[in-house]
């Protein structure tokens, strides 16, 4: 997992090919986009814009995916993510599930919260497991992008 402002994404750009293309969509953001699906590269990369209000801890689940790595962007807002790794996974409410690229678990391993602000990235990859949407100090309404980038 990295965790990092967008100031700094071209750091990370060399990591996949498709990197590029998502921090160049991040840094184009206004936040006047509406909620939905753009295609940067077709089902290699796409951006899911959302909003949201944040939830109470004990309403959140980790989950993982296997053929995306996230690139979760805070737009304006704030939250909690909270990481662990895969393999510390344990009571899985969801099995892997290919359509959805996800499986589920409820909040049972240990973990670090990861406090993400307006401006905040987060790459997660197939092994970051990760419970997002998660209220930080309180209830927040959030701008959000999530950029699902094909593992290569």
């Amino acid at each position: 997992m990295i965790l990092d402002t967008l100031a700094n994404a071209t750091r990370y750009e060399q990591l996949n090919s498709r990197f590029s293309k998502a921090f160049t969509f991040l840094r184009q953001l206004d936040g006047t986009q509406a909620p939905g699906r753009y295609d940067l590269d077709g089902d290699q990369c796409f951006a899911l814009v959302q909003t949201y209000e944040t939830k109470p801890l004990e309403k959140a689940l980790f989950e993982a995916h296997r053929k995306y790595i996230d690139v979760q962007y805070l737009h304006s807002g704030q939250e909690t993510i909270l990481w662990a790794p895969v393999a510390t996974m344990q009571d899985e409410t969801m099995p892997f599930s290919a359509e959805k690229d996800a499986a589920l678990w409820k909040l049972s391993a240990p973990s670090t919260p990861v406090h993400m602000s307006a401006g905040h990235f987060a790459i997660l990859w197939p092994e970051d497991a990760h419970a997002p949407c998660i209220d930080w100090e309180s209830t927040s309404d959030v701008y959000k992008v999530v950029i699902k980038v094909a593992v290569e």
